[in-house]
């Protein structure tokens, strides 16, 4: 039964889903990895497709950018399609020098100043979690890859442009906080998860370094983020 931003039915939707930011990232790992990949939802242009890695049954589908956007489309997985599991495979940019372009972070904690959590739970909390044992599988998979992850906690913030009289406040939180990068939707996705009682992860590869100021392009960003697509792929086999 489709939902007001999903068009598939029942049954067309893996209990995995791994969840990029861009639809045409979906759709490139629907391409690239996935055999026998079924487009599912194109709703908004918010691609959606079933395949088969490795002889599992894995779903990709985009988020869009922020906390509203991923919490909107976790909800109707997790309610609706019955879905057990979302990882969230996104961009990130860096709060470390020491920290280069296409590295791998596996988040721990996402903190947050949003007002999400308490808006939709009456959750007051501003650190909210991923799933240990989707975290255990992502790490596993990493090590059988050979791919070295950086952890940490990351920033999900409601901001992409700050204005420049607030980056004193901005350099605070990263320093009491020991953020590792800022990204835009961890923080709903595991509230959603942990509302609802479902797993949620996410796995992150840096597009800039917020210290040093380099970047990858847009076209990068779709295409050449692969260690985190695979490390997520390869965890799925541990289910």
């Amino acid at each position: 039964m489709a939902t007001p931003h999903i068009s598939a039915n029942n049954g067309d939707i893996a209990k995995i889903v791994l969840m990029p930011g861009d639809p045409l990232r979906a759709k490139f790992i629907a391409d690239n990895f996935l055999e026998d990949a079924v487009l599912f939802n194109k709703v908004r242009n918010m691609f959606g497709y079933t395949g088969f890695y490795n002889g599992k049954r894995v779903s990709v589908m985009g988020s869009g950018m922020g906390i509203p956007s991923i919490s909107l489309y976790a909800h109707e997985l997790y309610s609706f399609y019955g879905v057990e599991e979302i990882v969230r495979i996104g961009s990130t940019g860096a709060f470390s020098a020491d920290i280069n372009l296409f590295d791998t972070i596996l988040v721990t904690k996402a903190y947050s100043d949003s007002s999400y959590a308490y808006c939709k739970f009456h959750d007051t909390d501003h650190f909210q979690y991923p799933d240990k044992s989707l975290n255990l599988k992502l790490r596993e998979a990493a090590a059988n890859l050979g791919i070295k992850v950086i952890e940490g906690t990351i920033w999900s913030s409601d901001v992409f442009y700050y204005e420049d009289n607030v980056l004193e406040d901005v350099a605070k939180t990263v320093k009491e906080y020991d953020l590792v990068a800022a990204e835009m939707e961890s923080f709903g996705l595991f509230a959603t998860a942990k509302a609802l009682g479902k797993k949620a992860a996410c796995i992150l590869t840096v597009s800039d370094n917020i210290v040093t100021h380099v970047e990858t392009t847009s076209e990068d960003r779709q295409k050449k983020l692969v260690d985190m697509m695979k490390i997520a792929l390869e965890a799925t086999k541990y289910d």
